[in-house]
């Protein structure tokens, strides 16, 4: 018999028949047993799907109907007898800037969602100065968590934990320099790519890069993928102003750009949205319309991006996919698989922040 199987249906057999609503245990009596009866498949189905240990001995369907049938009774298993005889805390650190970014908030809650349909446990440690180095959160983290989560932009708060030995999954980090057991990265290159395509085929010749002054791997990605792209046409130009992430450092950087000498850039390629919203307040402030004088874009898709007038043209990321796969890569590890590097796709979201250049129009 497989995994799969269960003593075969009949009539008026008690352990095989679903579990009707009528009949339903209690959340504070639902075990094993009873998610087992309702999916009509074996106890032993159930572990192997809840334990997360079902791929090449249960269906992908059966799998789903347990995991949902169990949330439908409200199982929960007993975690603390499972850790002791595991050794397991079934516990992820997940180390990220903080979430007043929200991006991260919402990797968080991505992370969050997934750790709950595997029954772990994630605590969360956002760095006290947002962007940039974190301390190490606790001393104690060693003995607390299975292994780690984090994003690149934080990851000087690894330091002490990497000697730890616990096993690292590295979000937006360079696959082939890392030396975490994992690294899950969004498409960075080919959003920025996507941008620069879009606003040269409006006809778009002067850029400005409006780019985040962070020694970051997804940052040096995104200036090099512009670069590449505006130089593809032979008669564009492009020059940078770094800044750091904010609305009011972003509005003094596009300033700087737009009243420096030479012909004035006629787009800005912002690092991030609240990069963008500065940007929009720096075109205001010198007299420049936007689209008609000036087309500015962003990159993230945040909630502020719908909130600017006009809205803004920006690169929607993935951001809860990435803290889900993040889960999903620290779960392989620690169960002994070998995770494949994950690259997530980001979509070029055109609104009406771009159009031609005022000679165009």
């Amino acid at each position: 018999m497989t995994a799969e199987g269960g003593t075969p249906h009949g009539h008026g057999d008690p352990t095989t028949e679903p579990t009707t609503p009528a009949h339903r245990p209690t959340a504070d009596r639902t075990t094993s047993r009873d998610v087992a009866r309702a999916a009509g498949v074996s106890q032993a189905t159930v572990s192997l799907v809840l334990g997360d240990k079902w791929r090449g001995r249960v269906s992908e369907r059966t799998a789903d109907s347990v995991r949902a049938l169990a949330r439908e009774l409200g199982y929960r298993p007993n975690l603390a007898a499972r850790n002791l005889r595991l050794g397991r805390t079934r516990t992820a650190l997940l180390v990220v800037p903080a979430l007043t970014n929200e991006f991260f908030a919402r990797v968080h809650a991505g992370a969050a969602h997934a750790a709950a349909e595997h029954s772990v446990g994630v605590v969360l440690y956002p760095s006290p100065d947002g962007i940039g180095p974190a301390r190490d959160p606790f001393d104690s983290a060693r003995a607390a968590v299975d292994g780690i989560i984090a994003s690149s932009m934080a990851a000087n708060a690894l330091a002490t934990l990497r000697g730890g030995g616990l096993p690292l999954v590295m979000l937006d980090s360079d696959p082939l320099r890392s030396d975490a057991a994992a690294t899950v990265n969004l498409d960075i290159a080919d959003g920025m790519r996507r941008t620069a395509e879009h606003l040269l085929a409006l006809g778009h010749r002067r850029f400005a890069h409006i780019a985040a002054g962070i020694d970051s791997w997804t940052f040096h990605v995104r200036a090099e993928a512009l670069a590449t792209a505006v130089h593809q046409a032979p008669d564009a130009t492009l020059r940078t102003e770094p800044t750091a992430l904010g609305v009011t450092e972003g509005r003094a950087a596009a300033e700087r750009a737009l009243s420096g000498p030479g012909p004035r850039p006629t787009a800005l390629v912002c690092d991030d949205d609240l990069i963008a919203a500065g940007a929009c307040k720096a075109a205001r402030r010198l007299g420049l319309r936007v689209p008609d004088d000036l087309s500015i874009t962003g990159f993230d898709d945040l909630s502020l991006a719908t909130a600017l007038e006009p809205e803004l043209t920006t690169v929607r990321l993935p951001a809860a996919a990435v803290g889900e796969a993040g889960i999903r890569a620290l779960i392989a590890v620690l169960d002994g698989r070998a995770p494949e590097p994950t690259e997530l796709p980001g979509e070029l979201v055109v609104r009406d922040s771009t159009a031609p250049p005022p000679a165009d129009r």
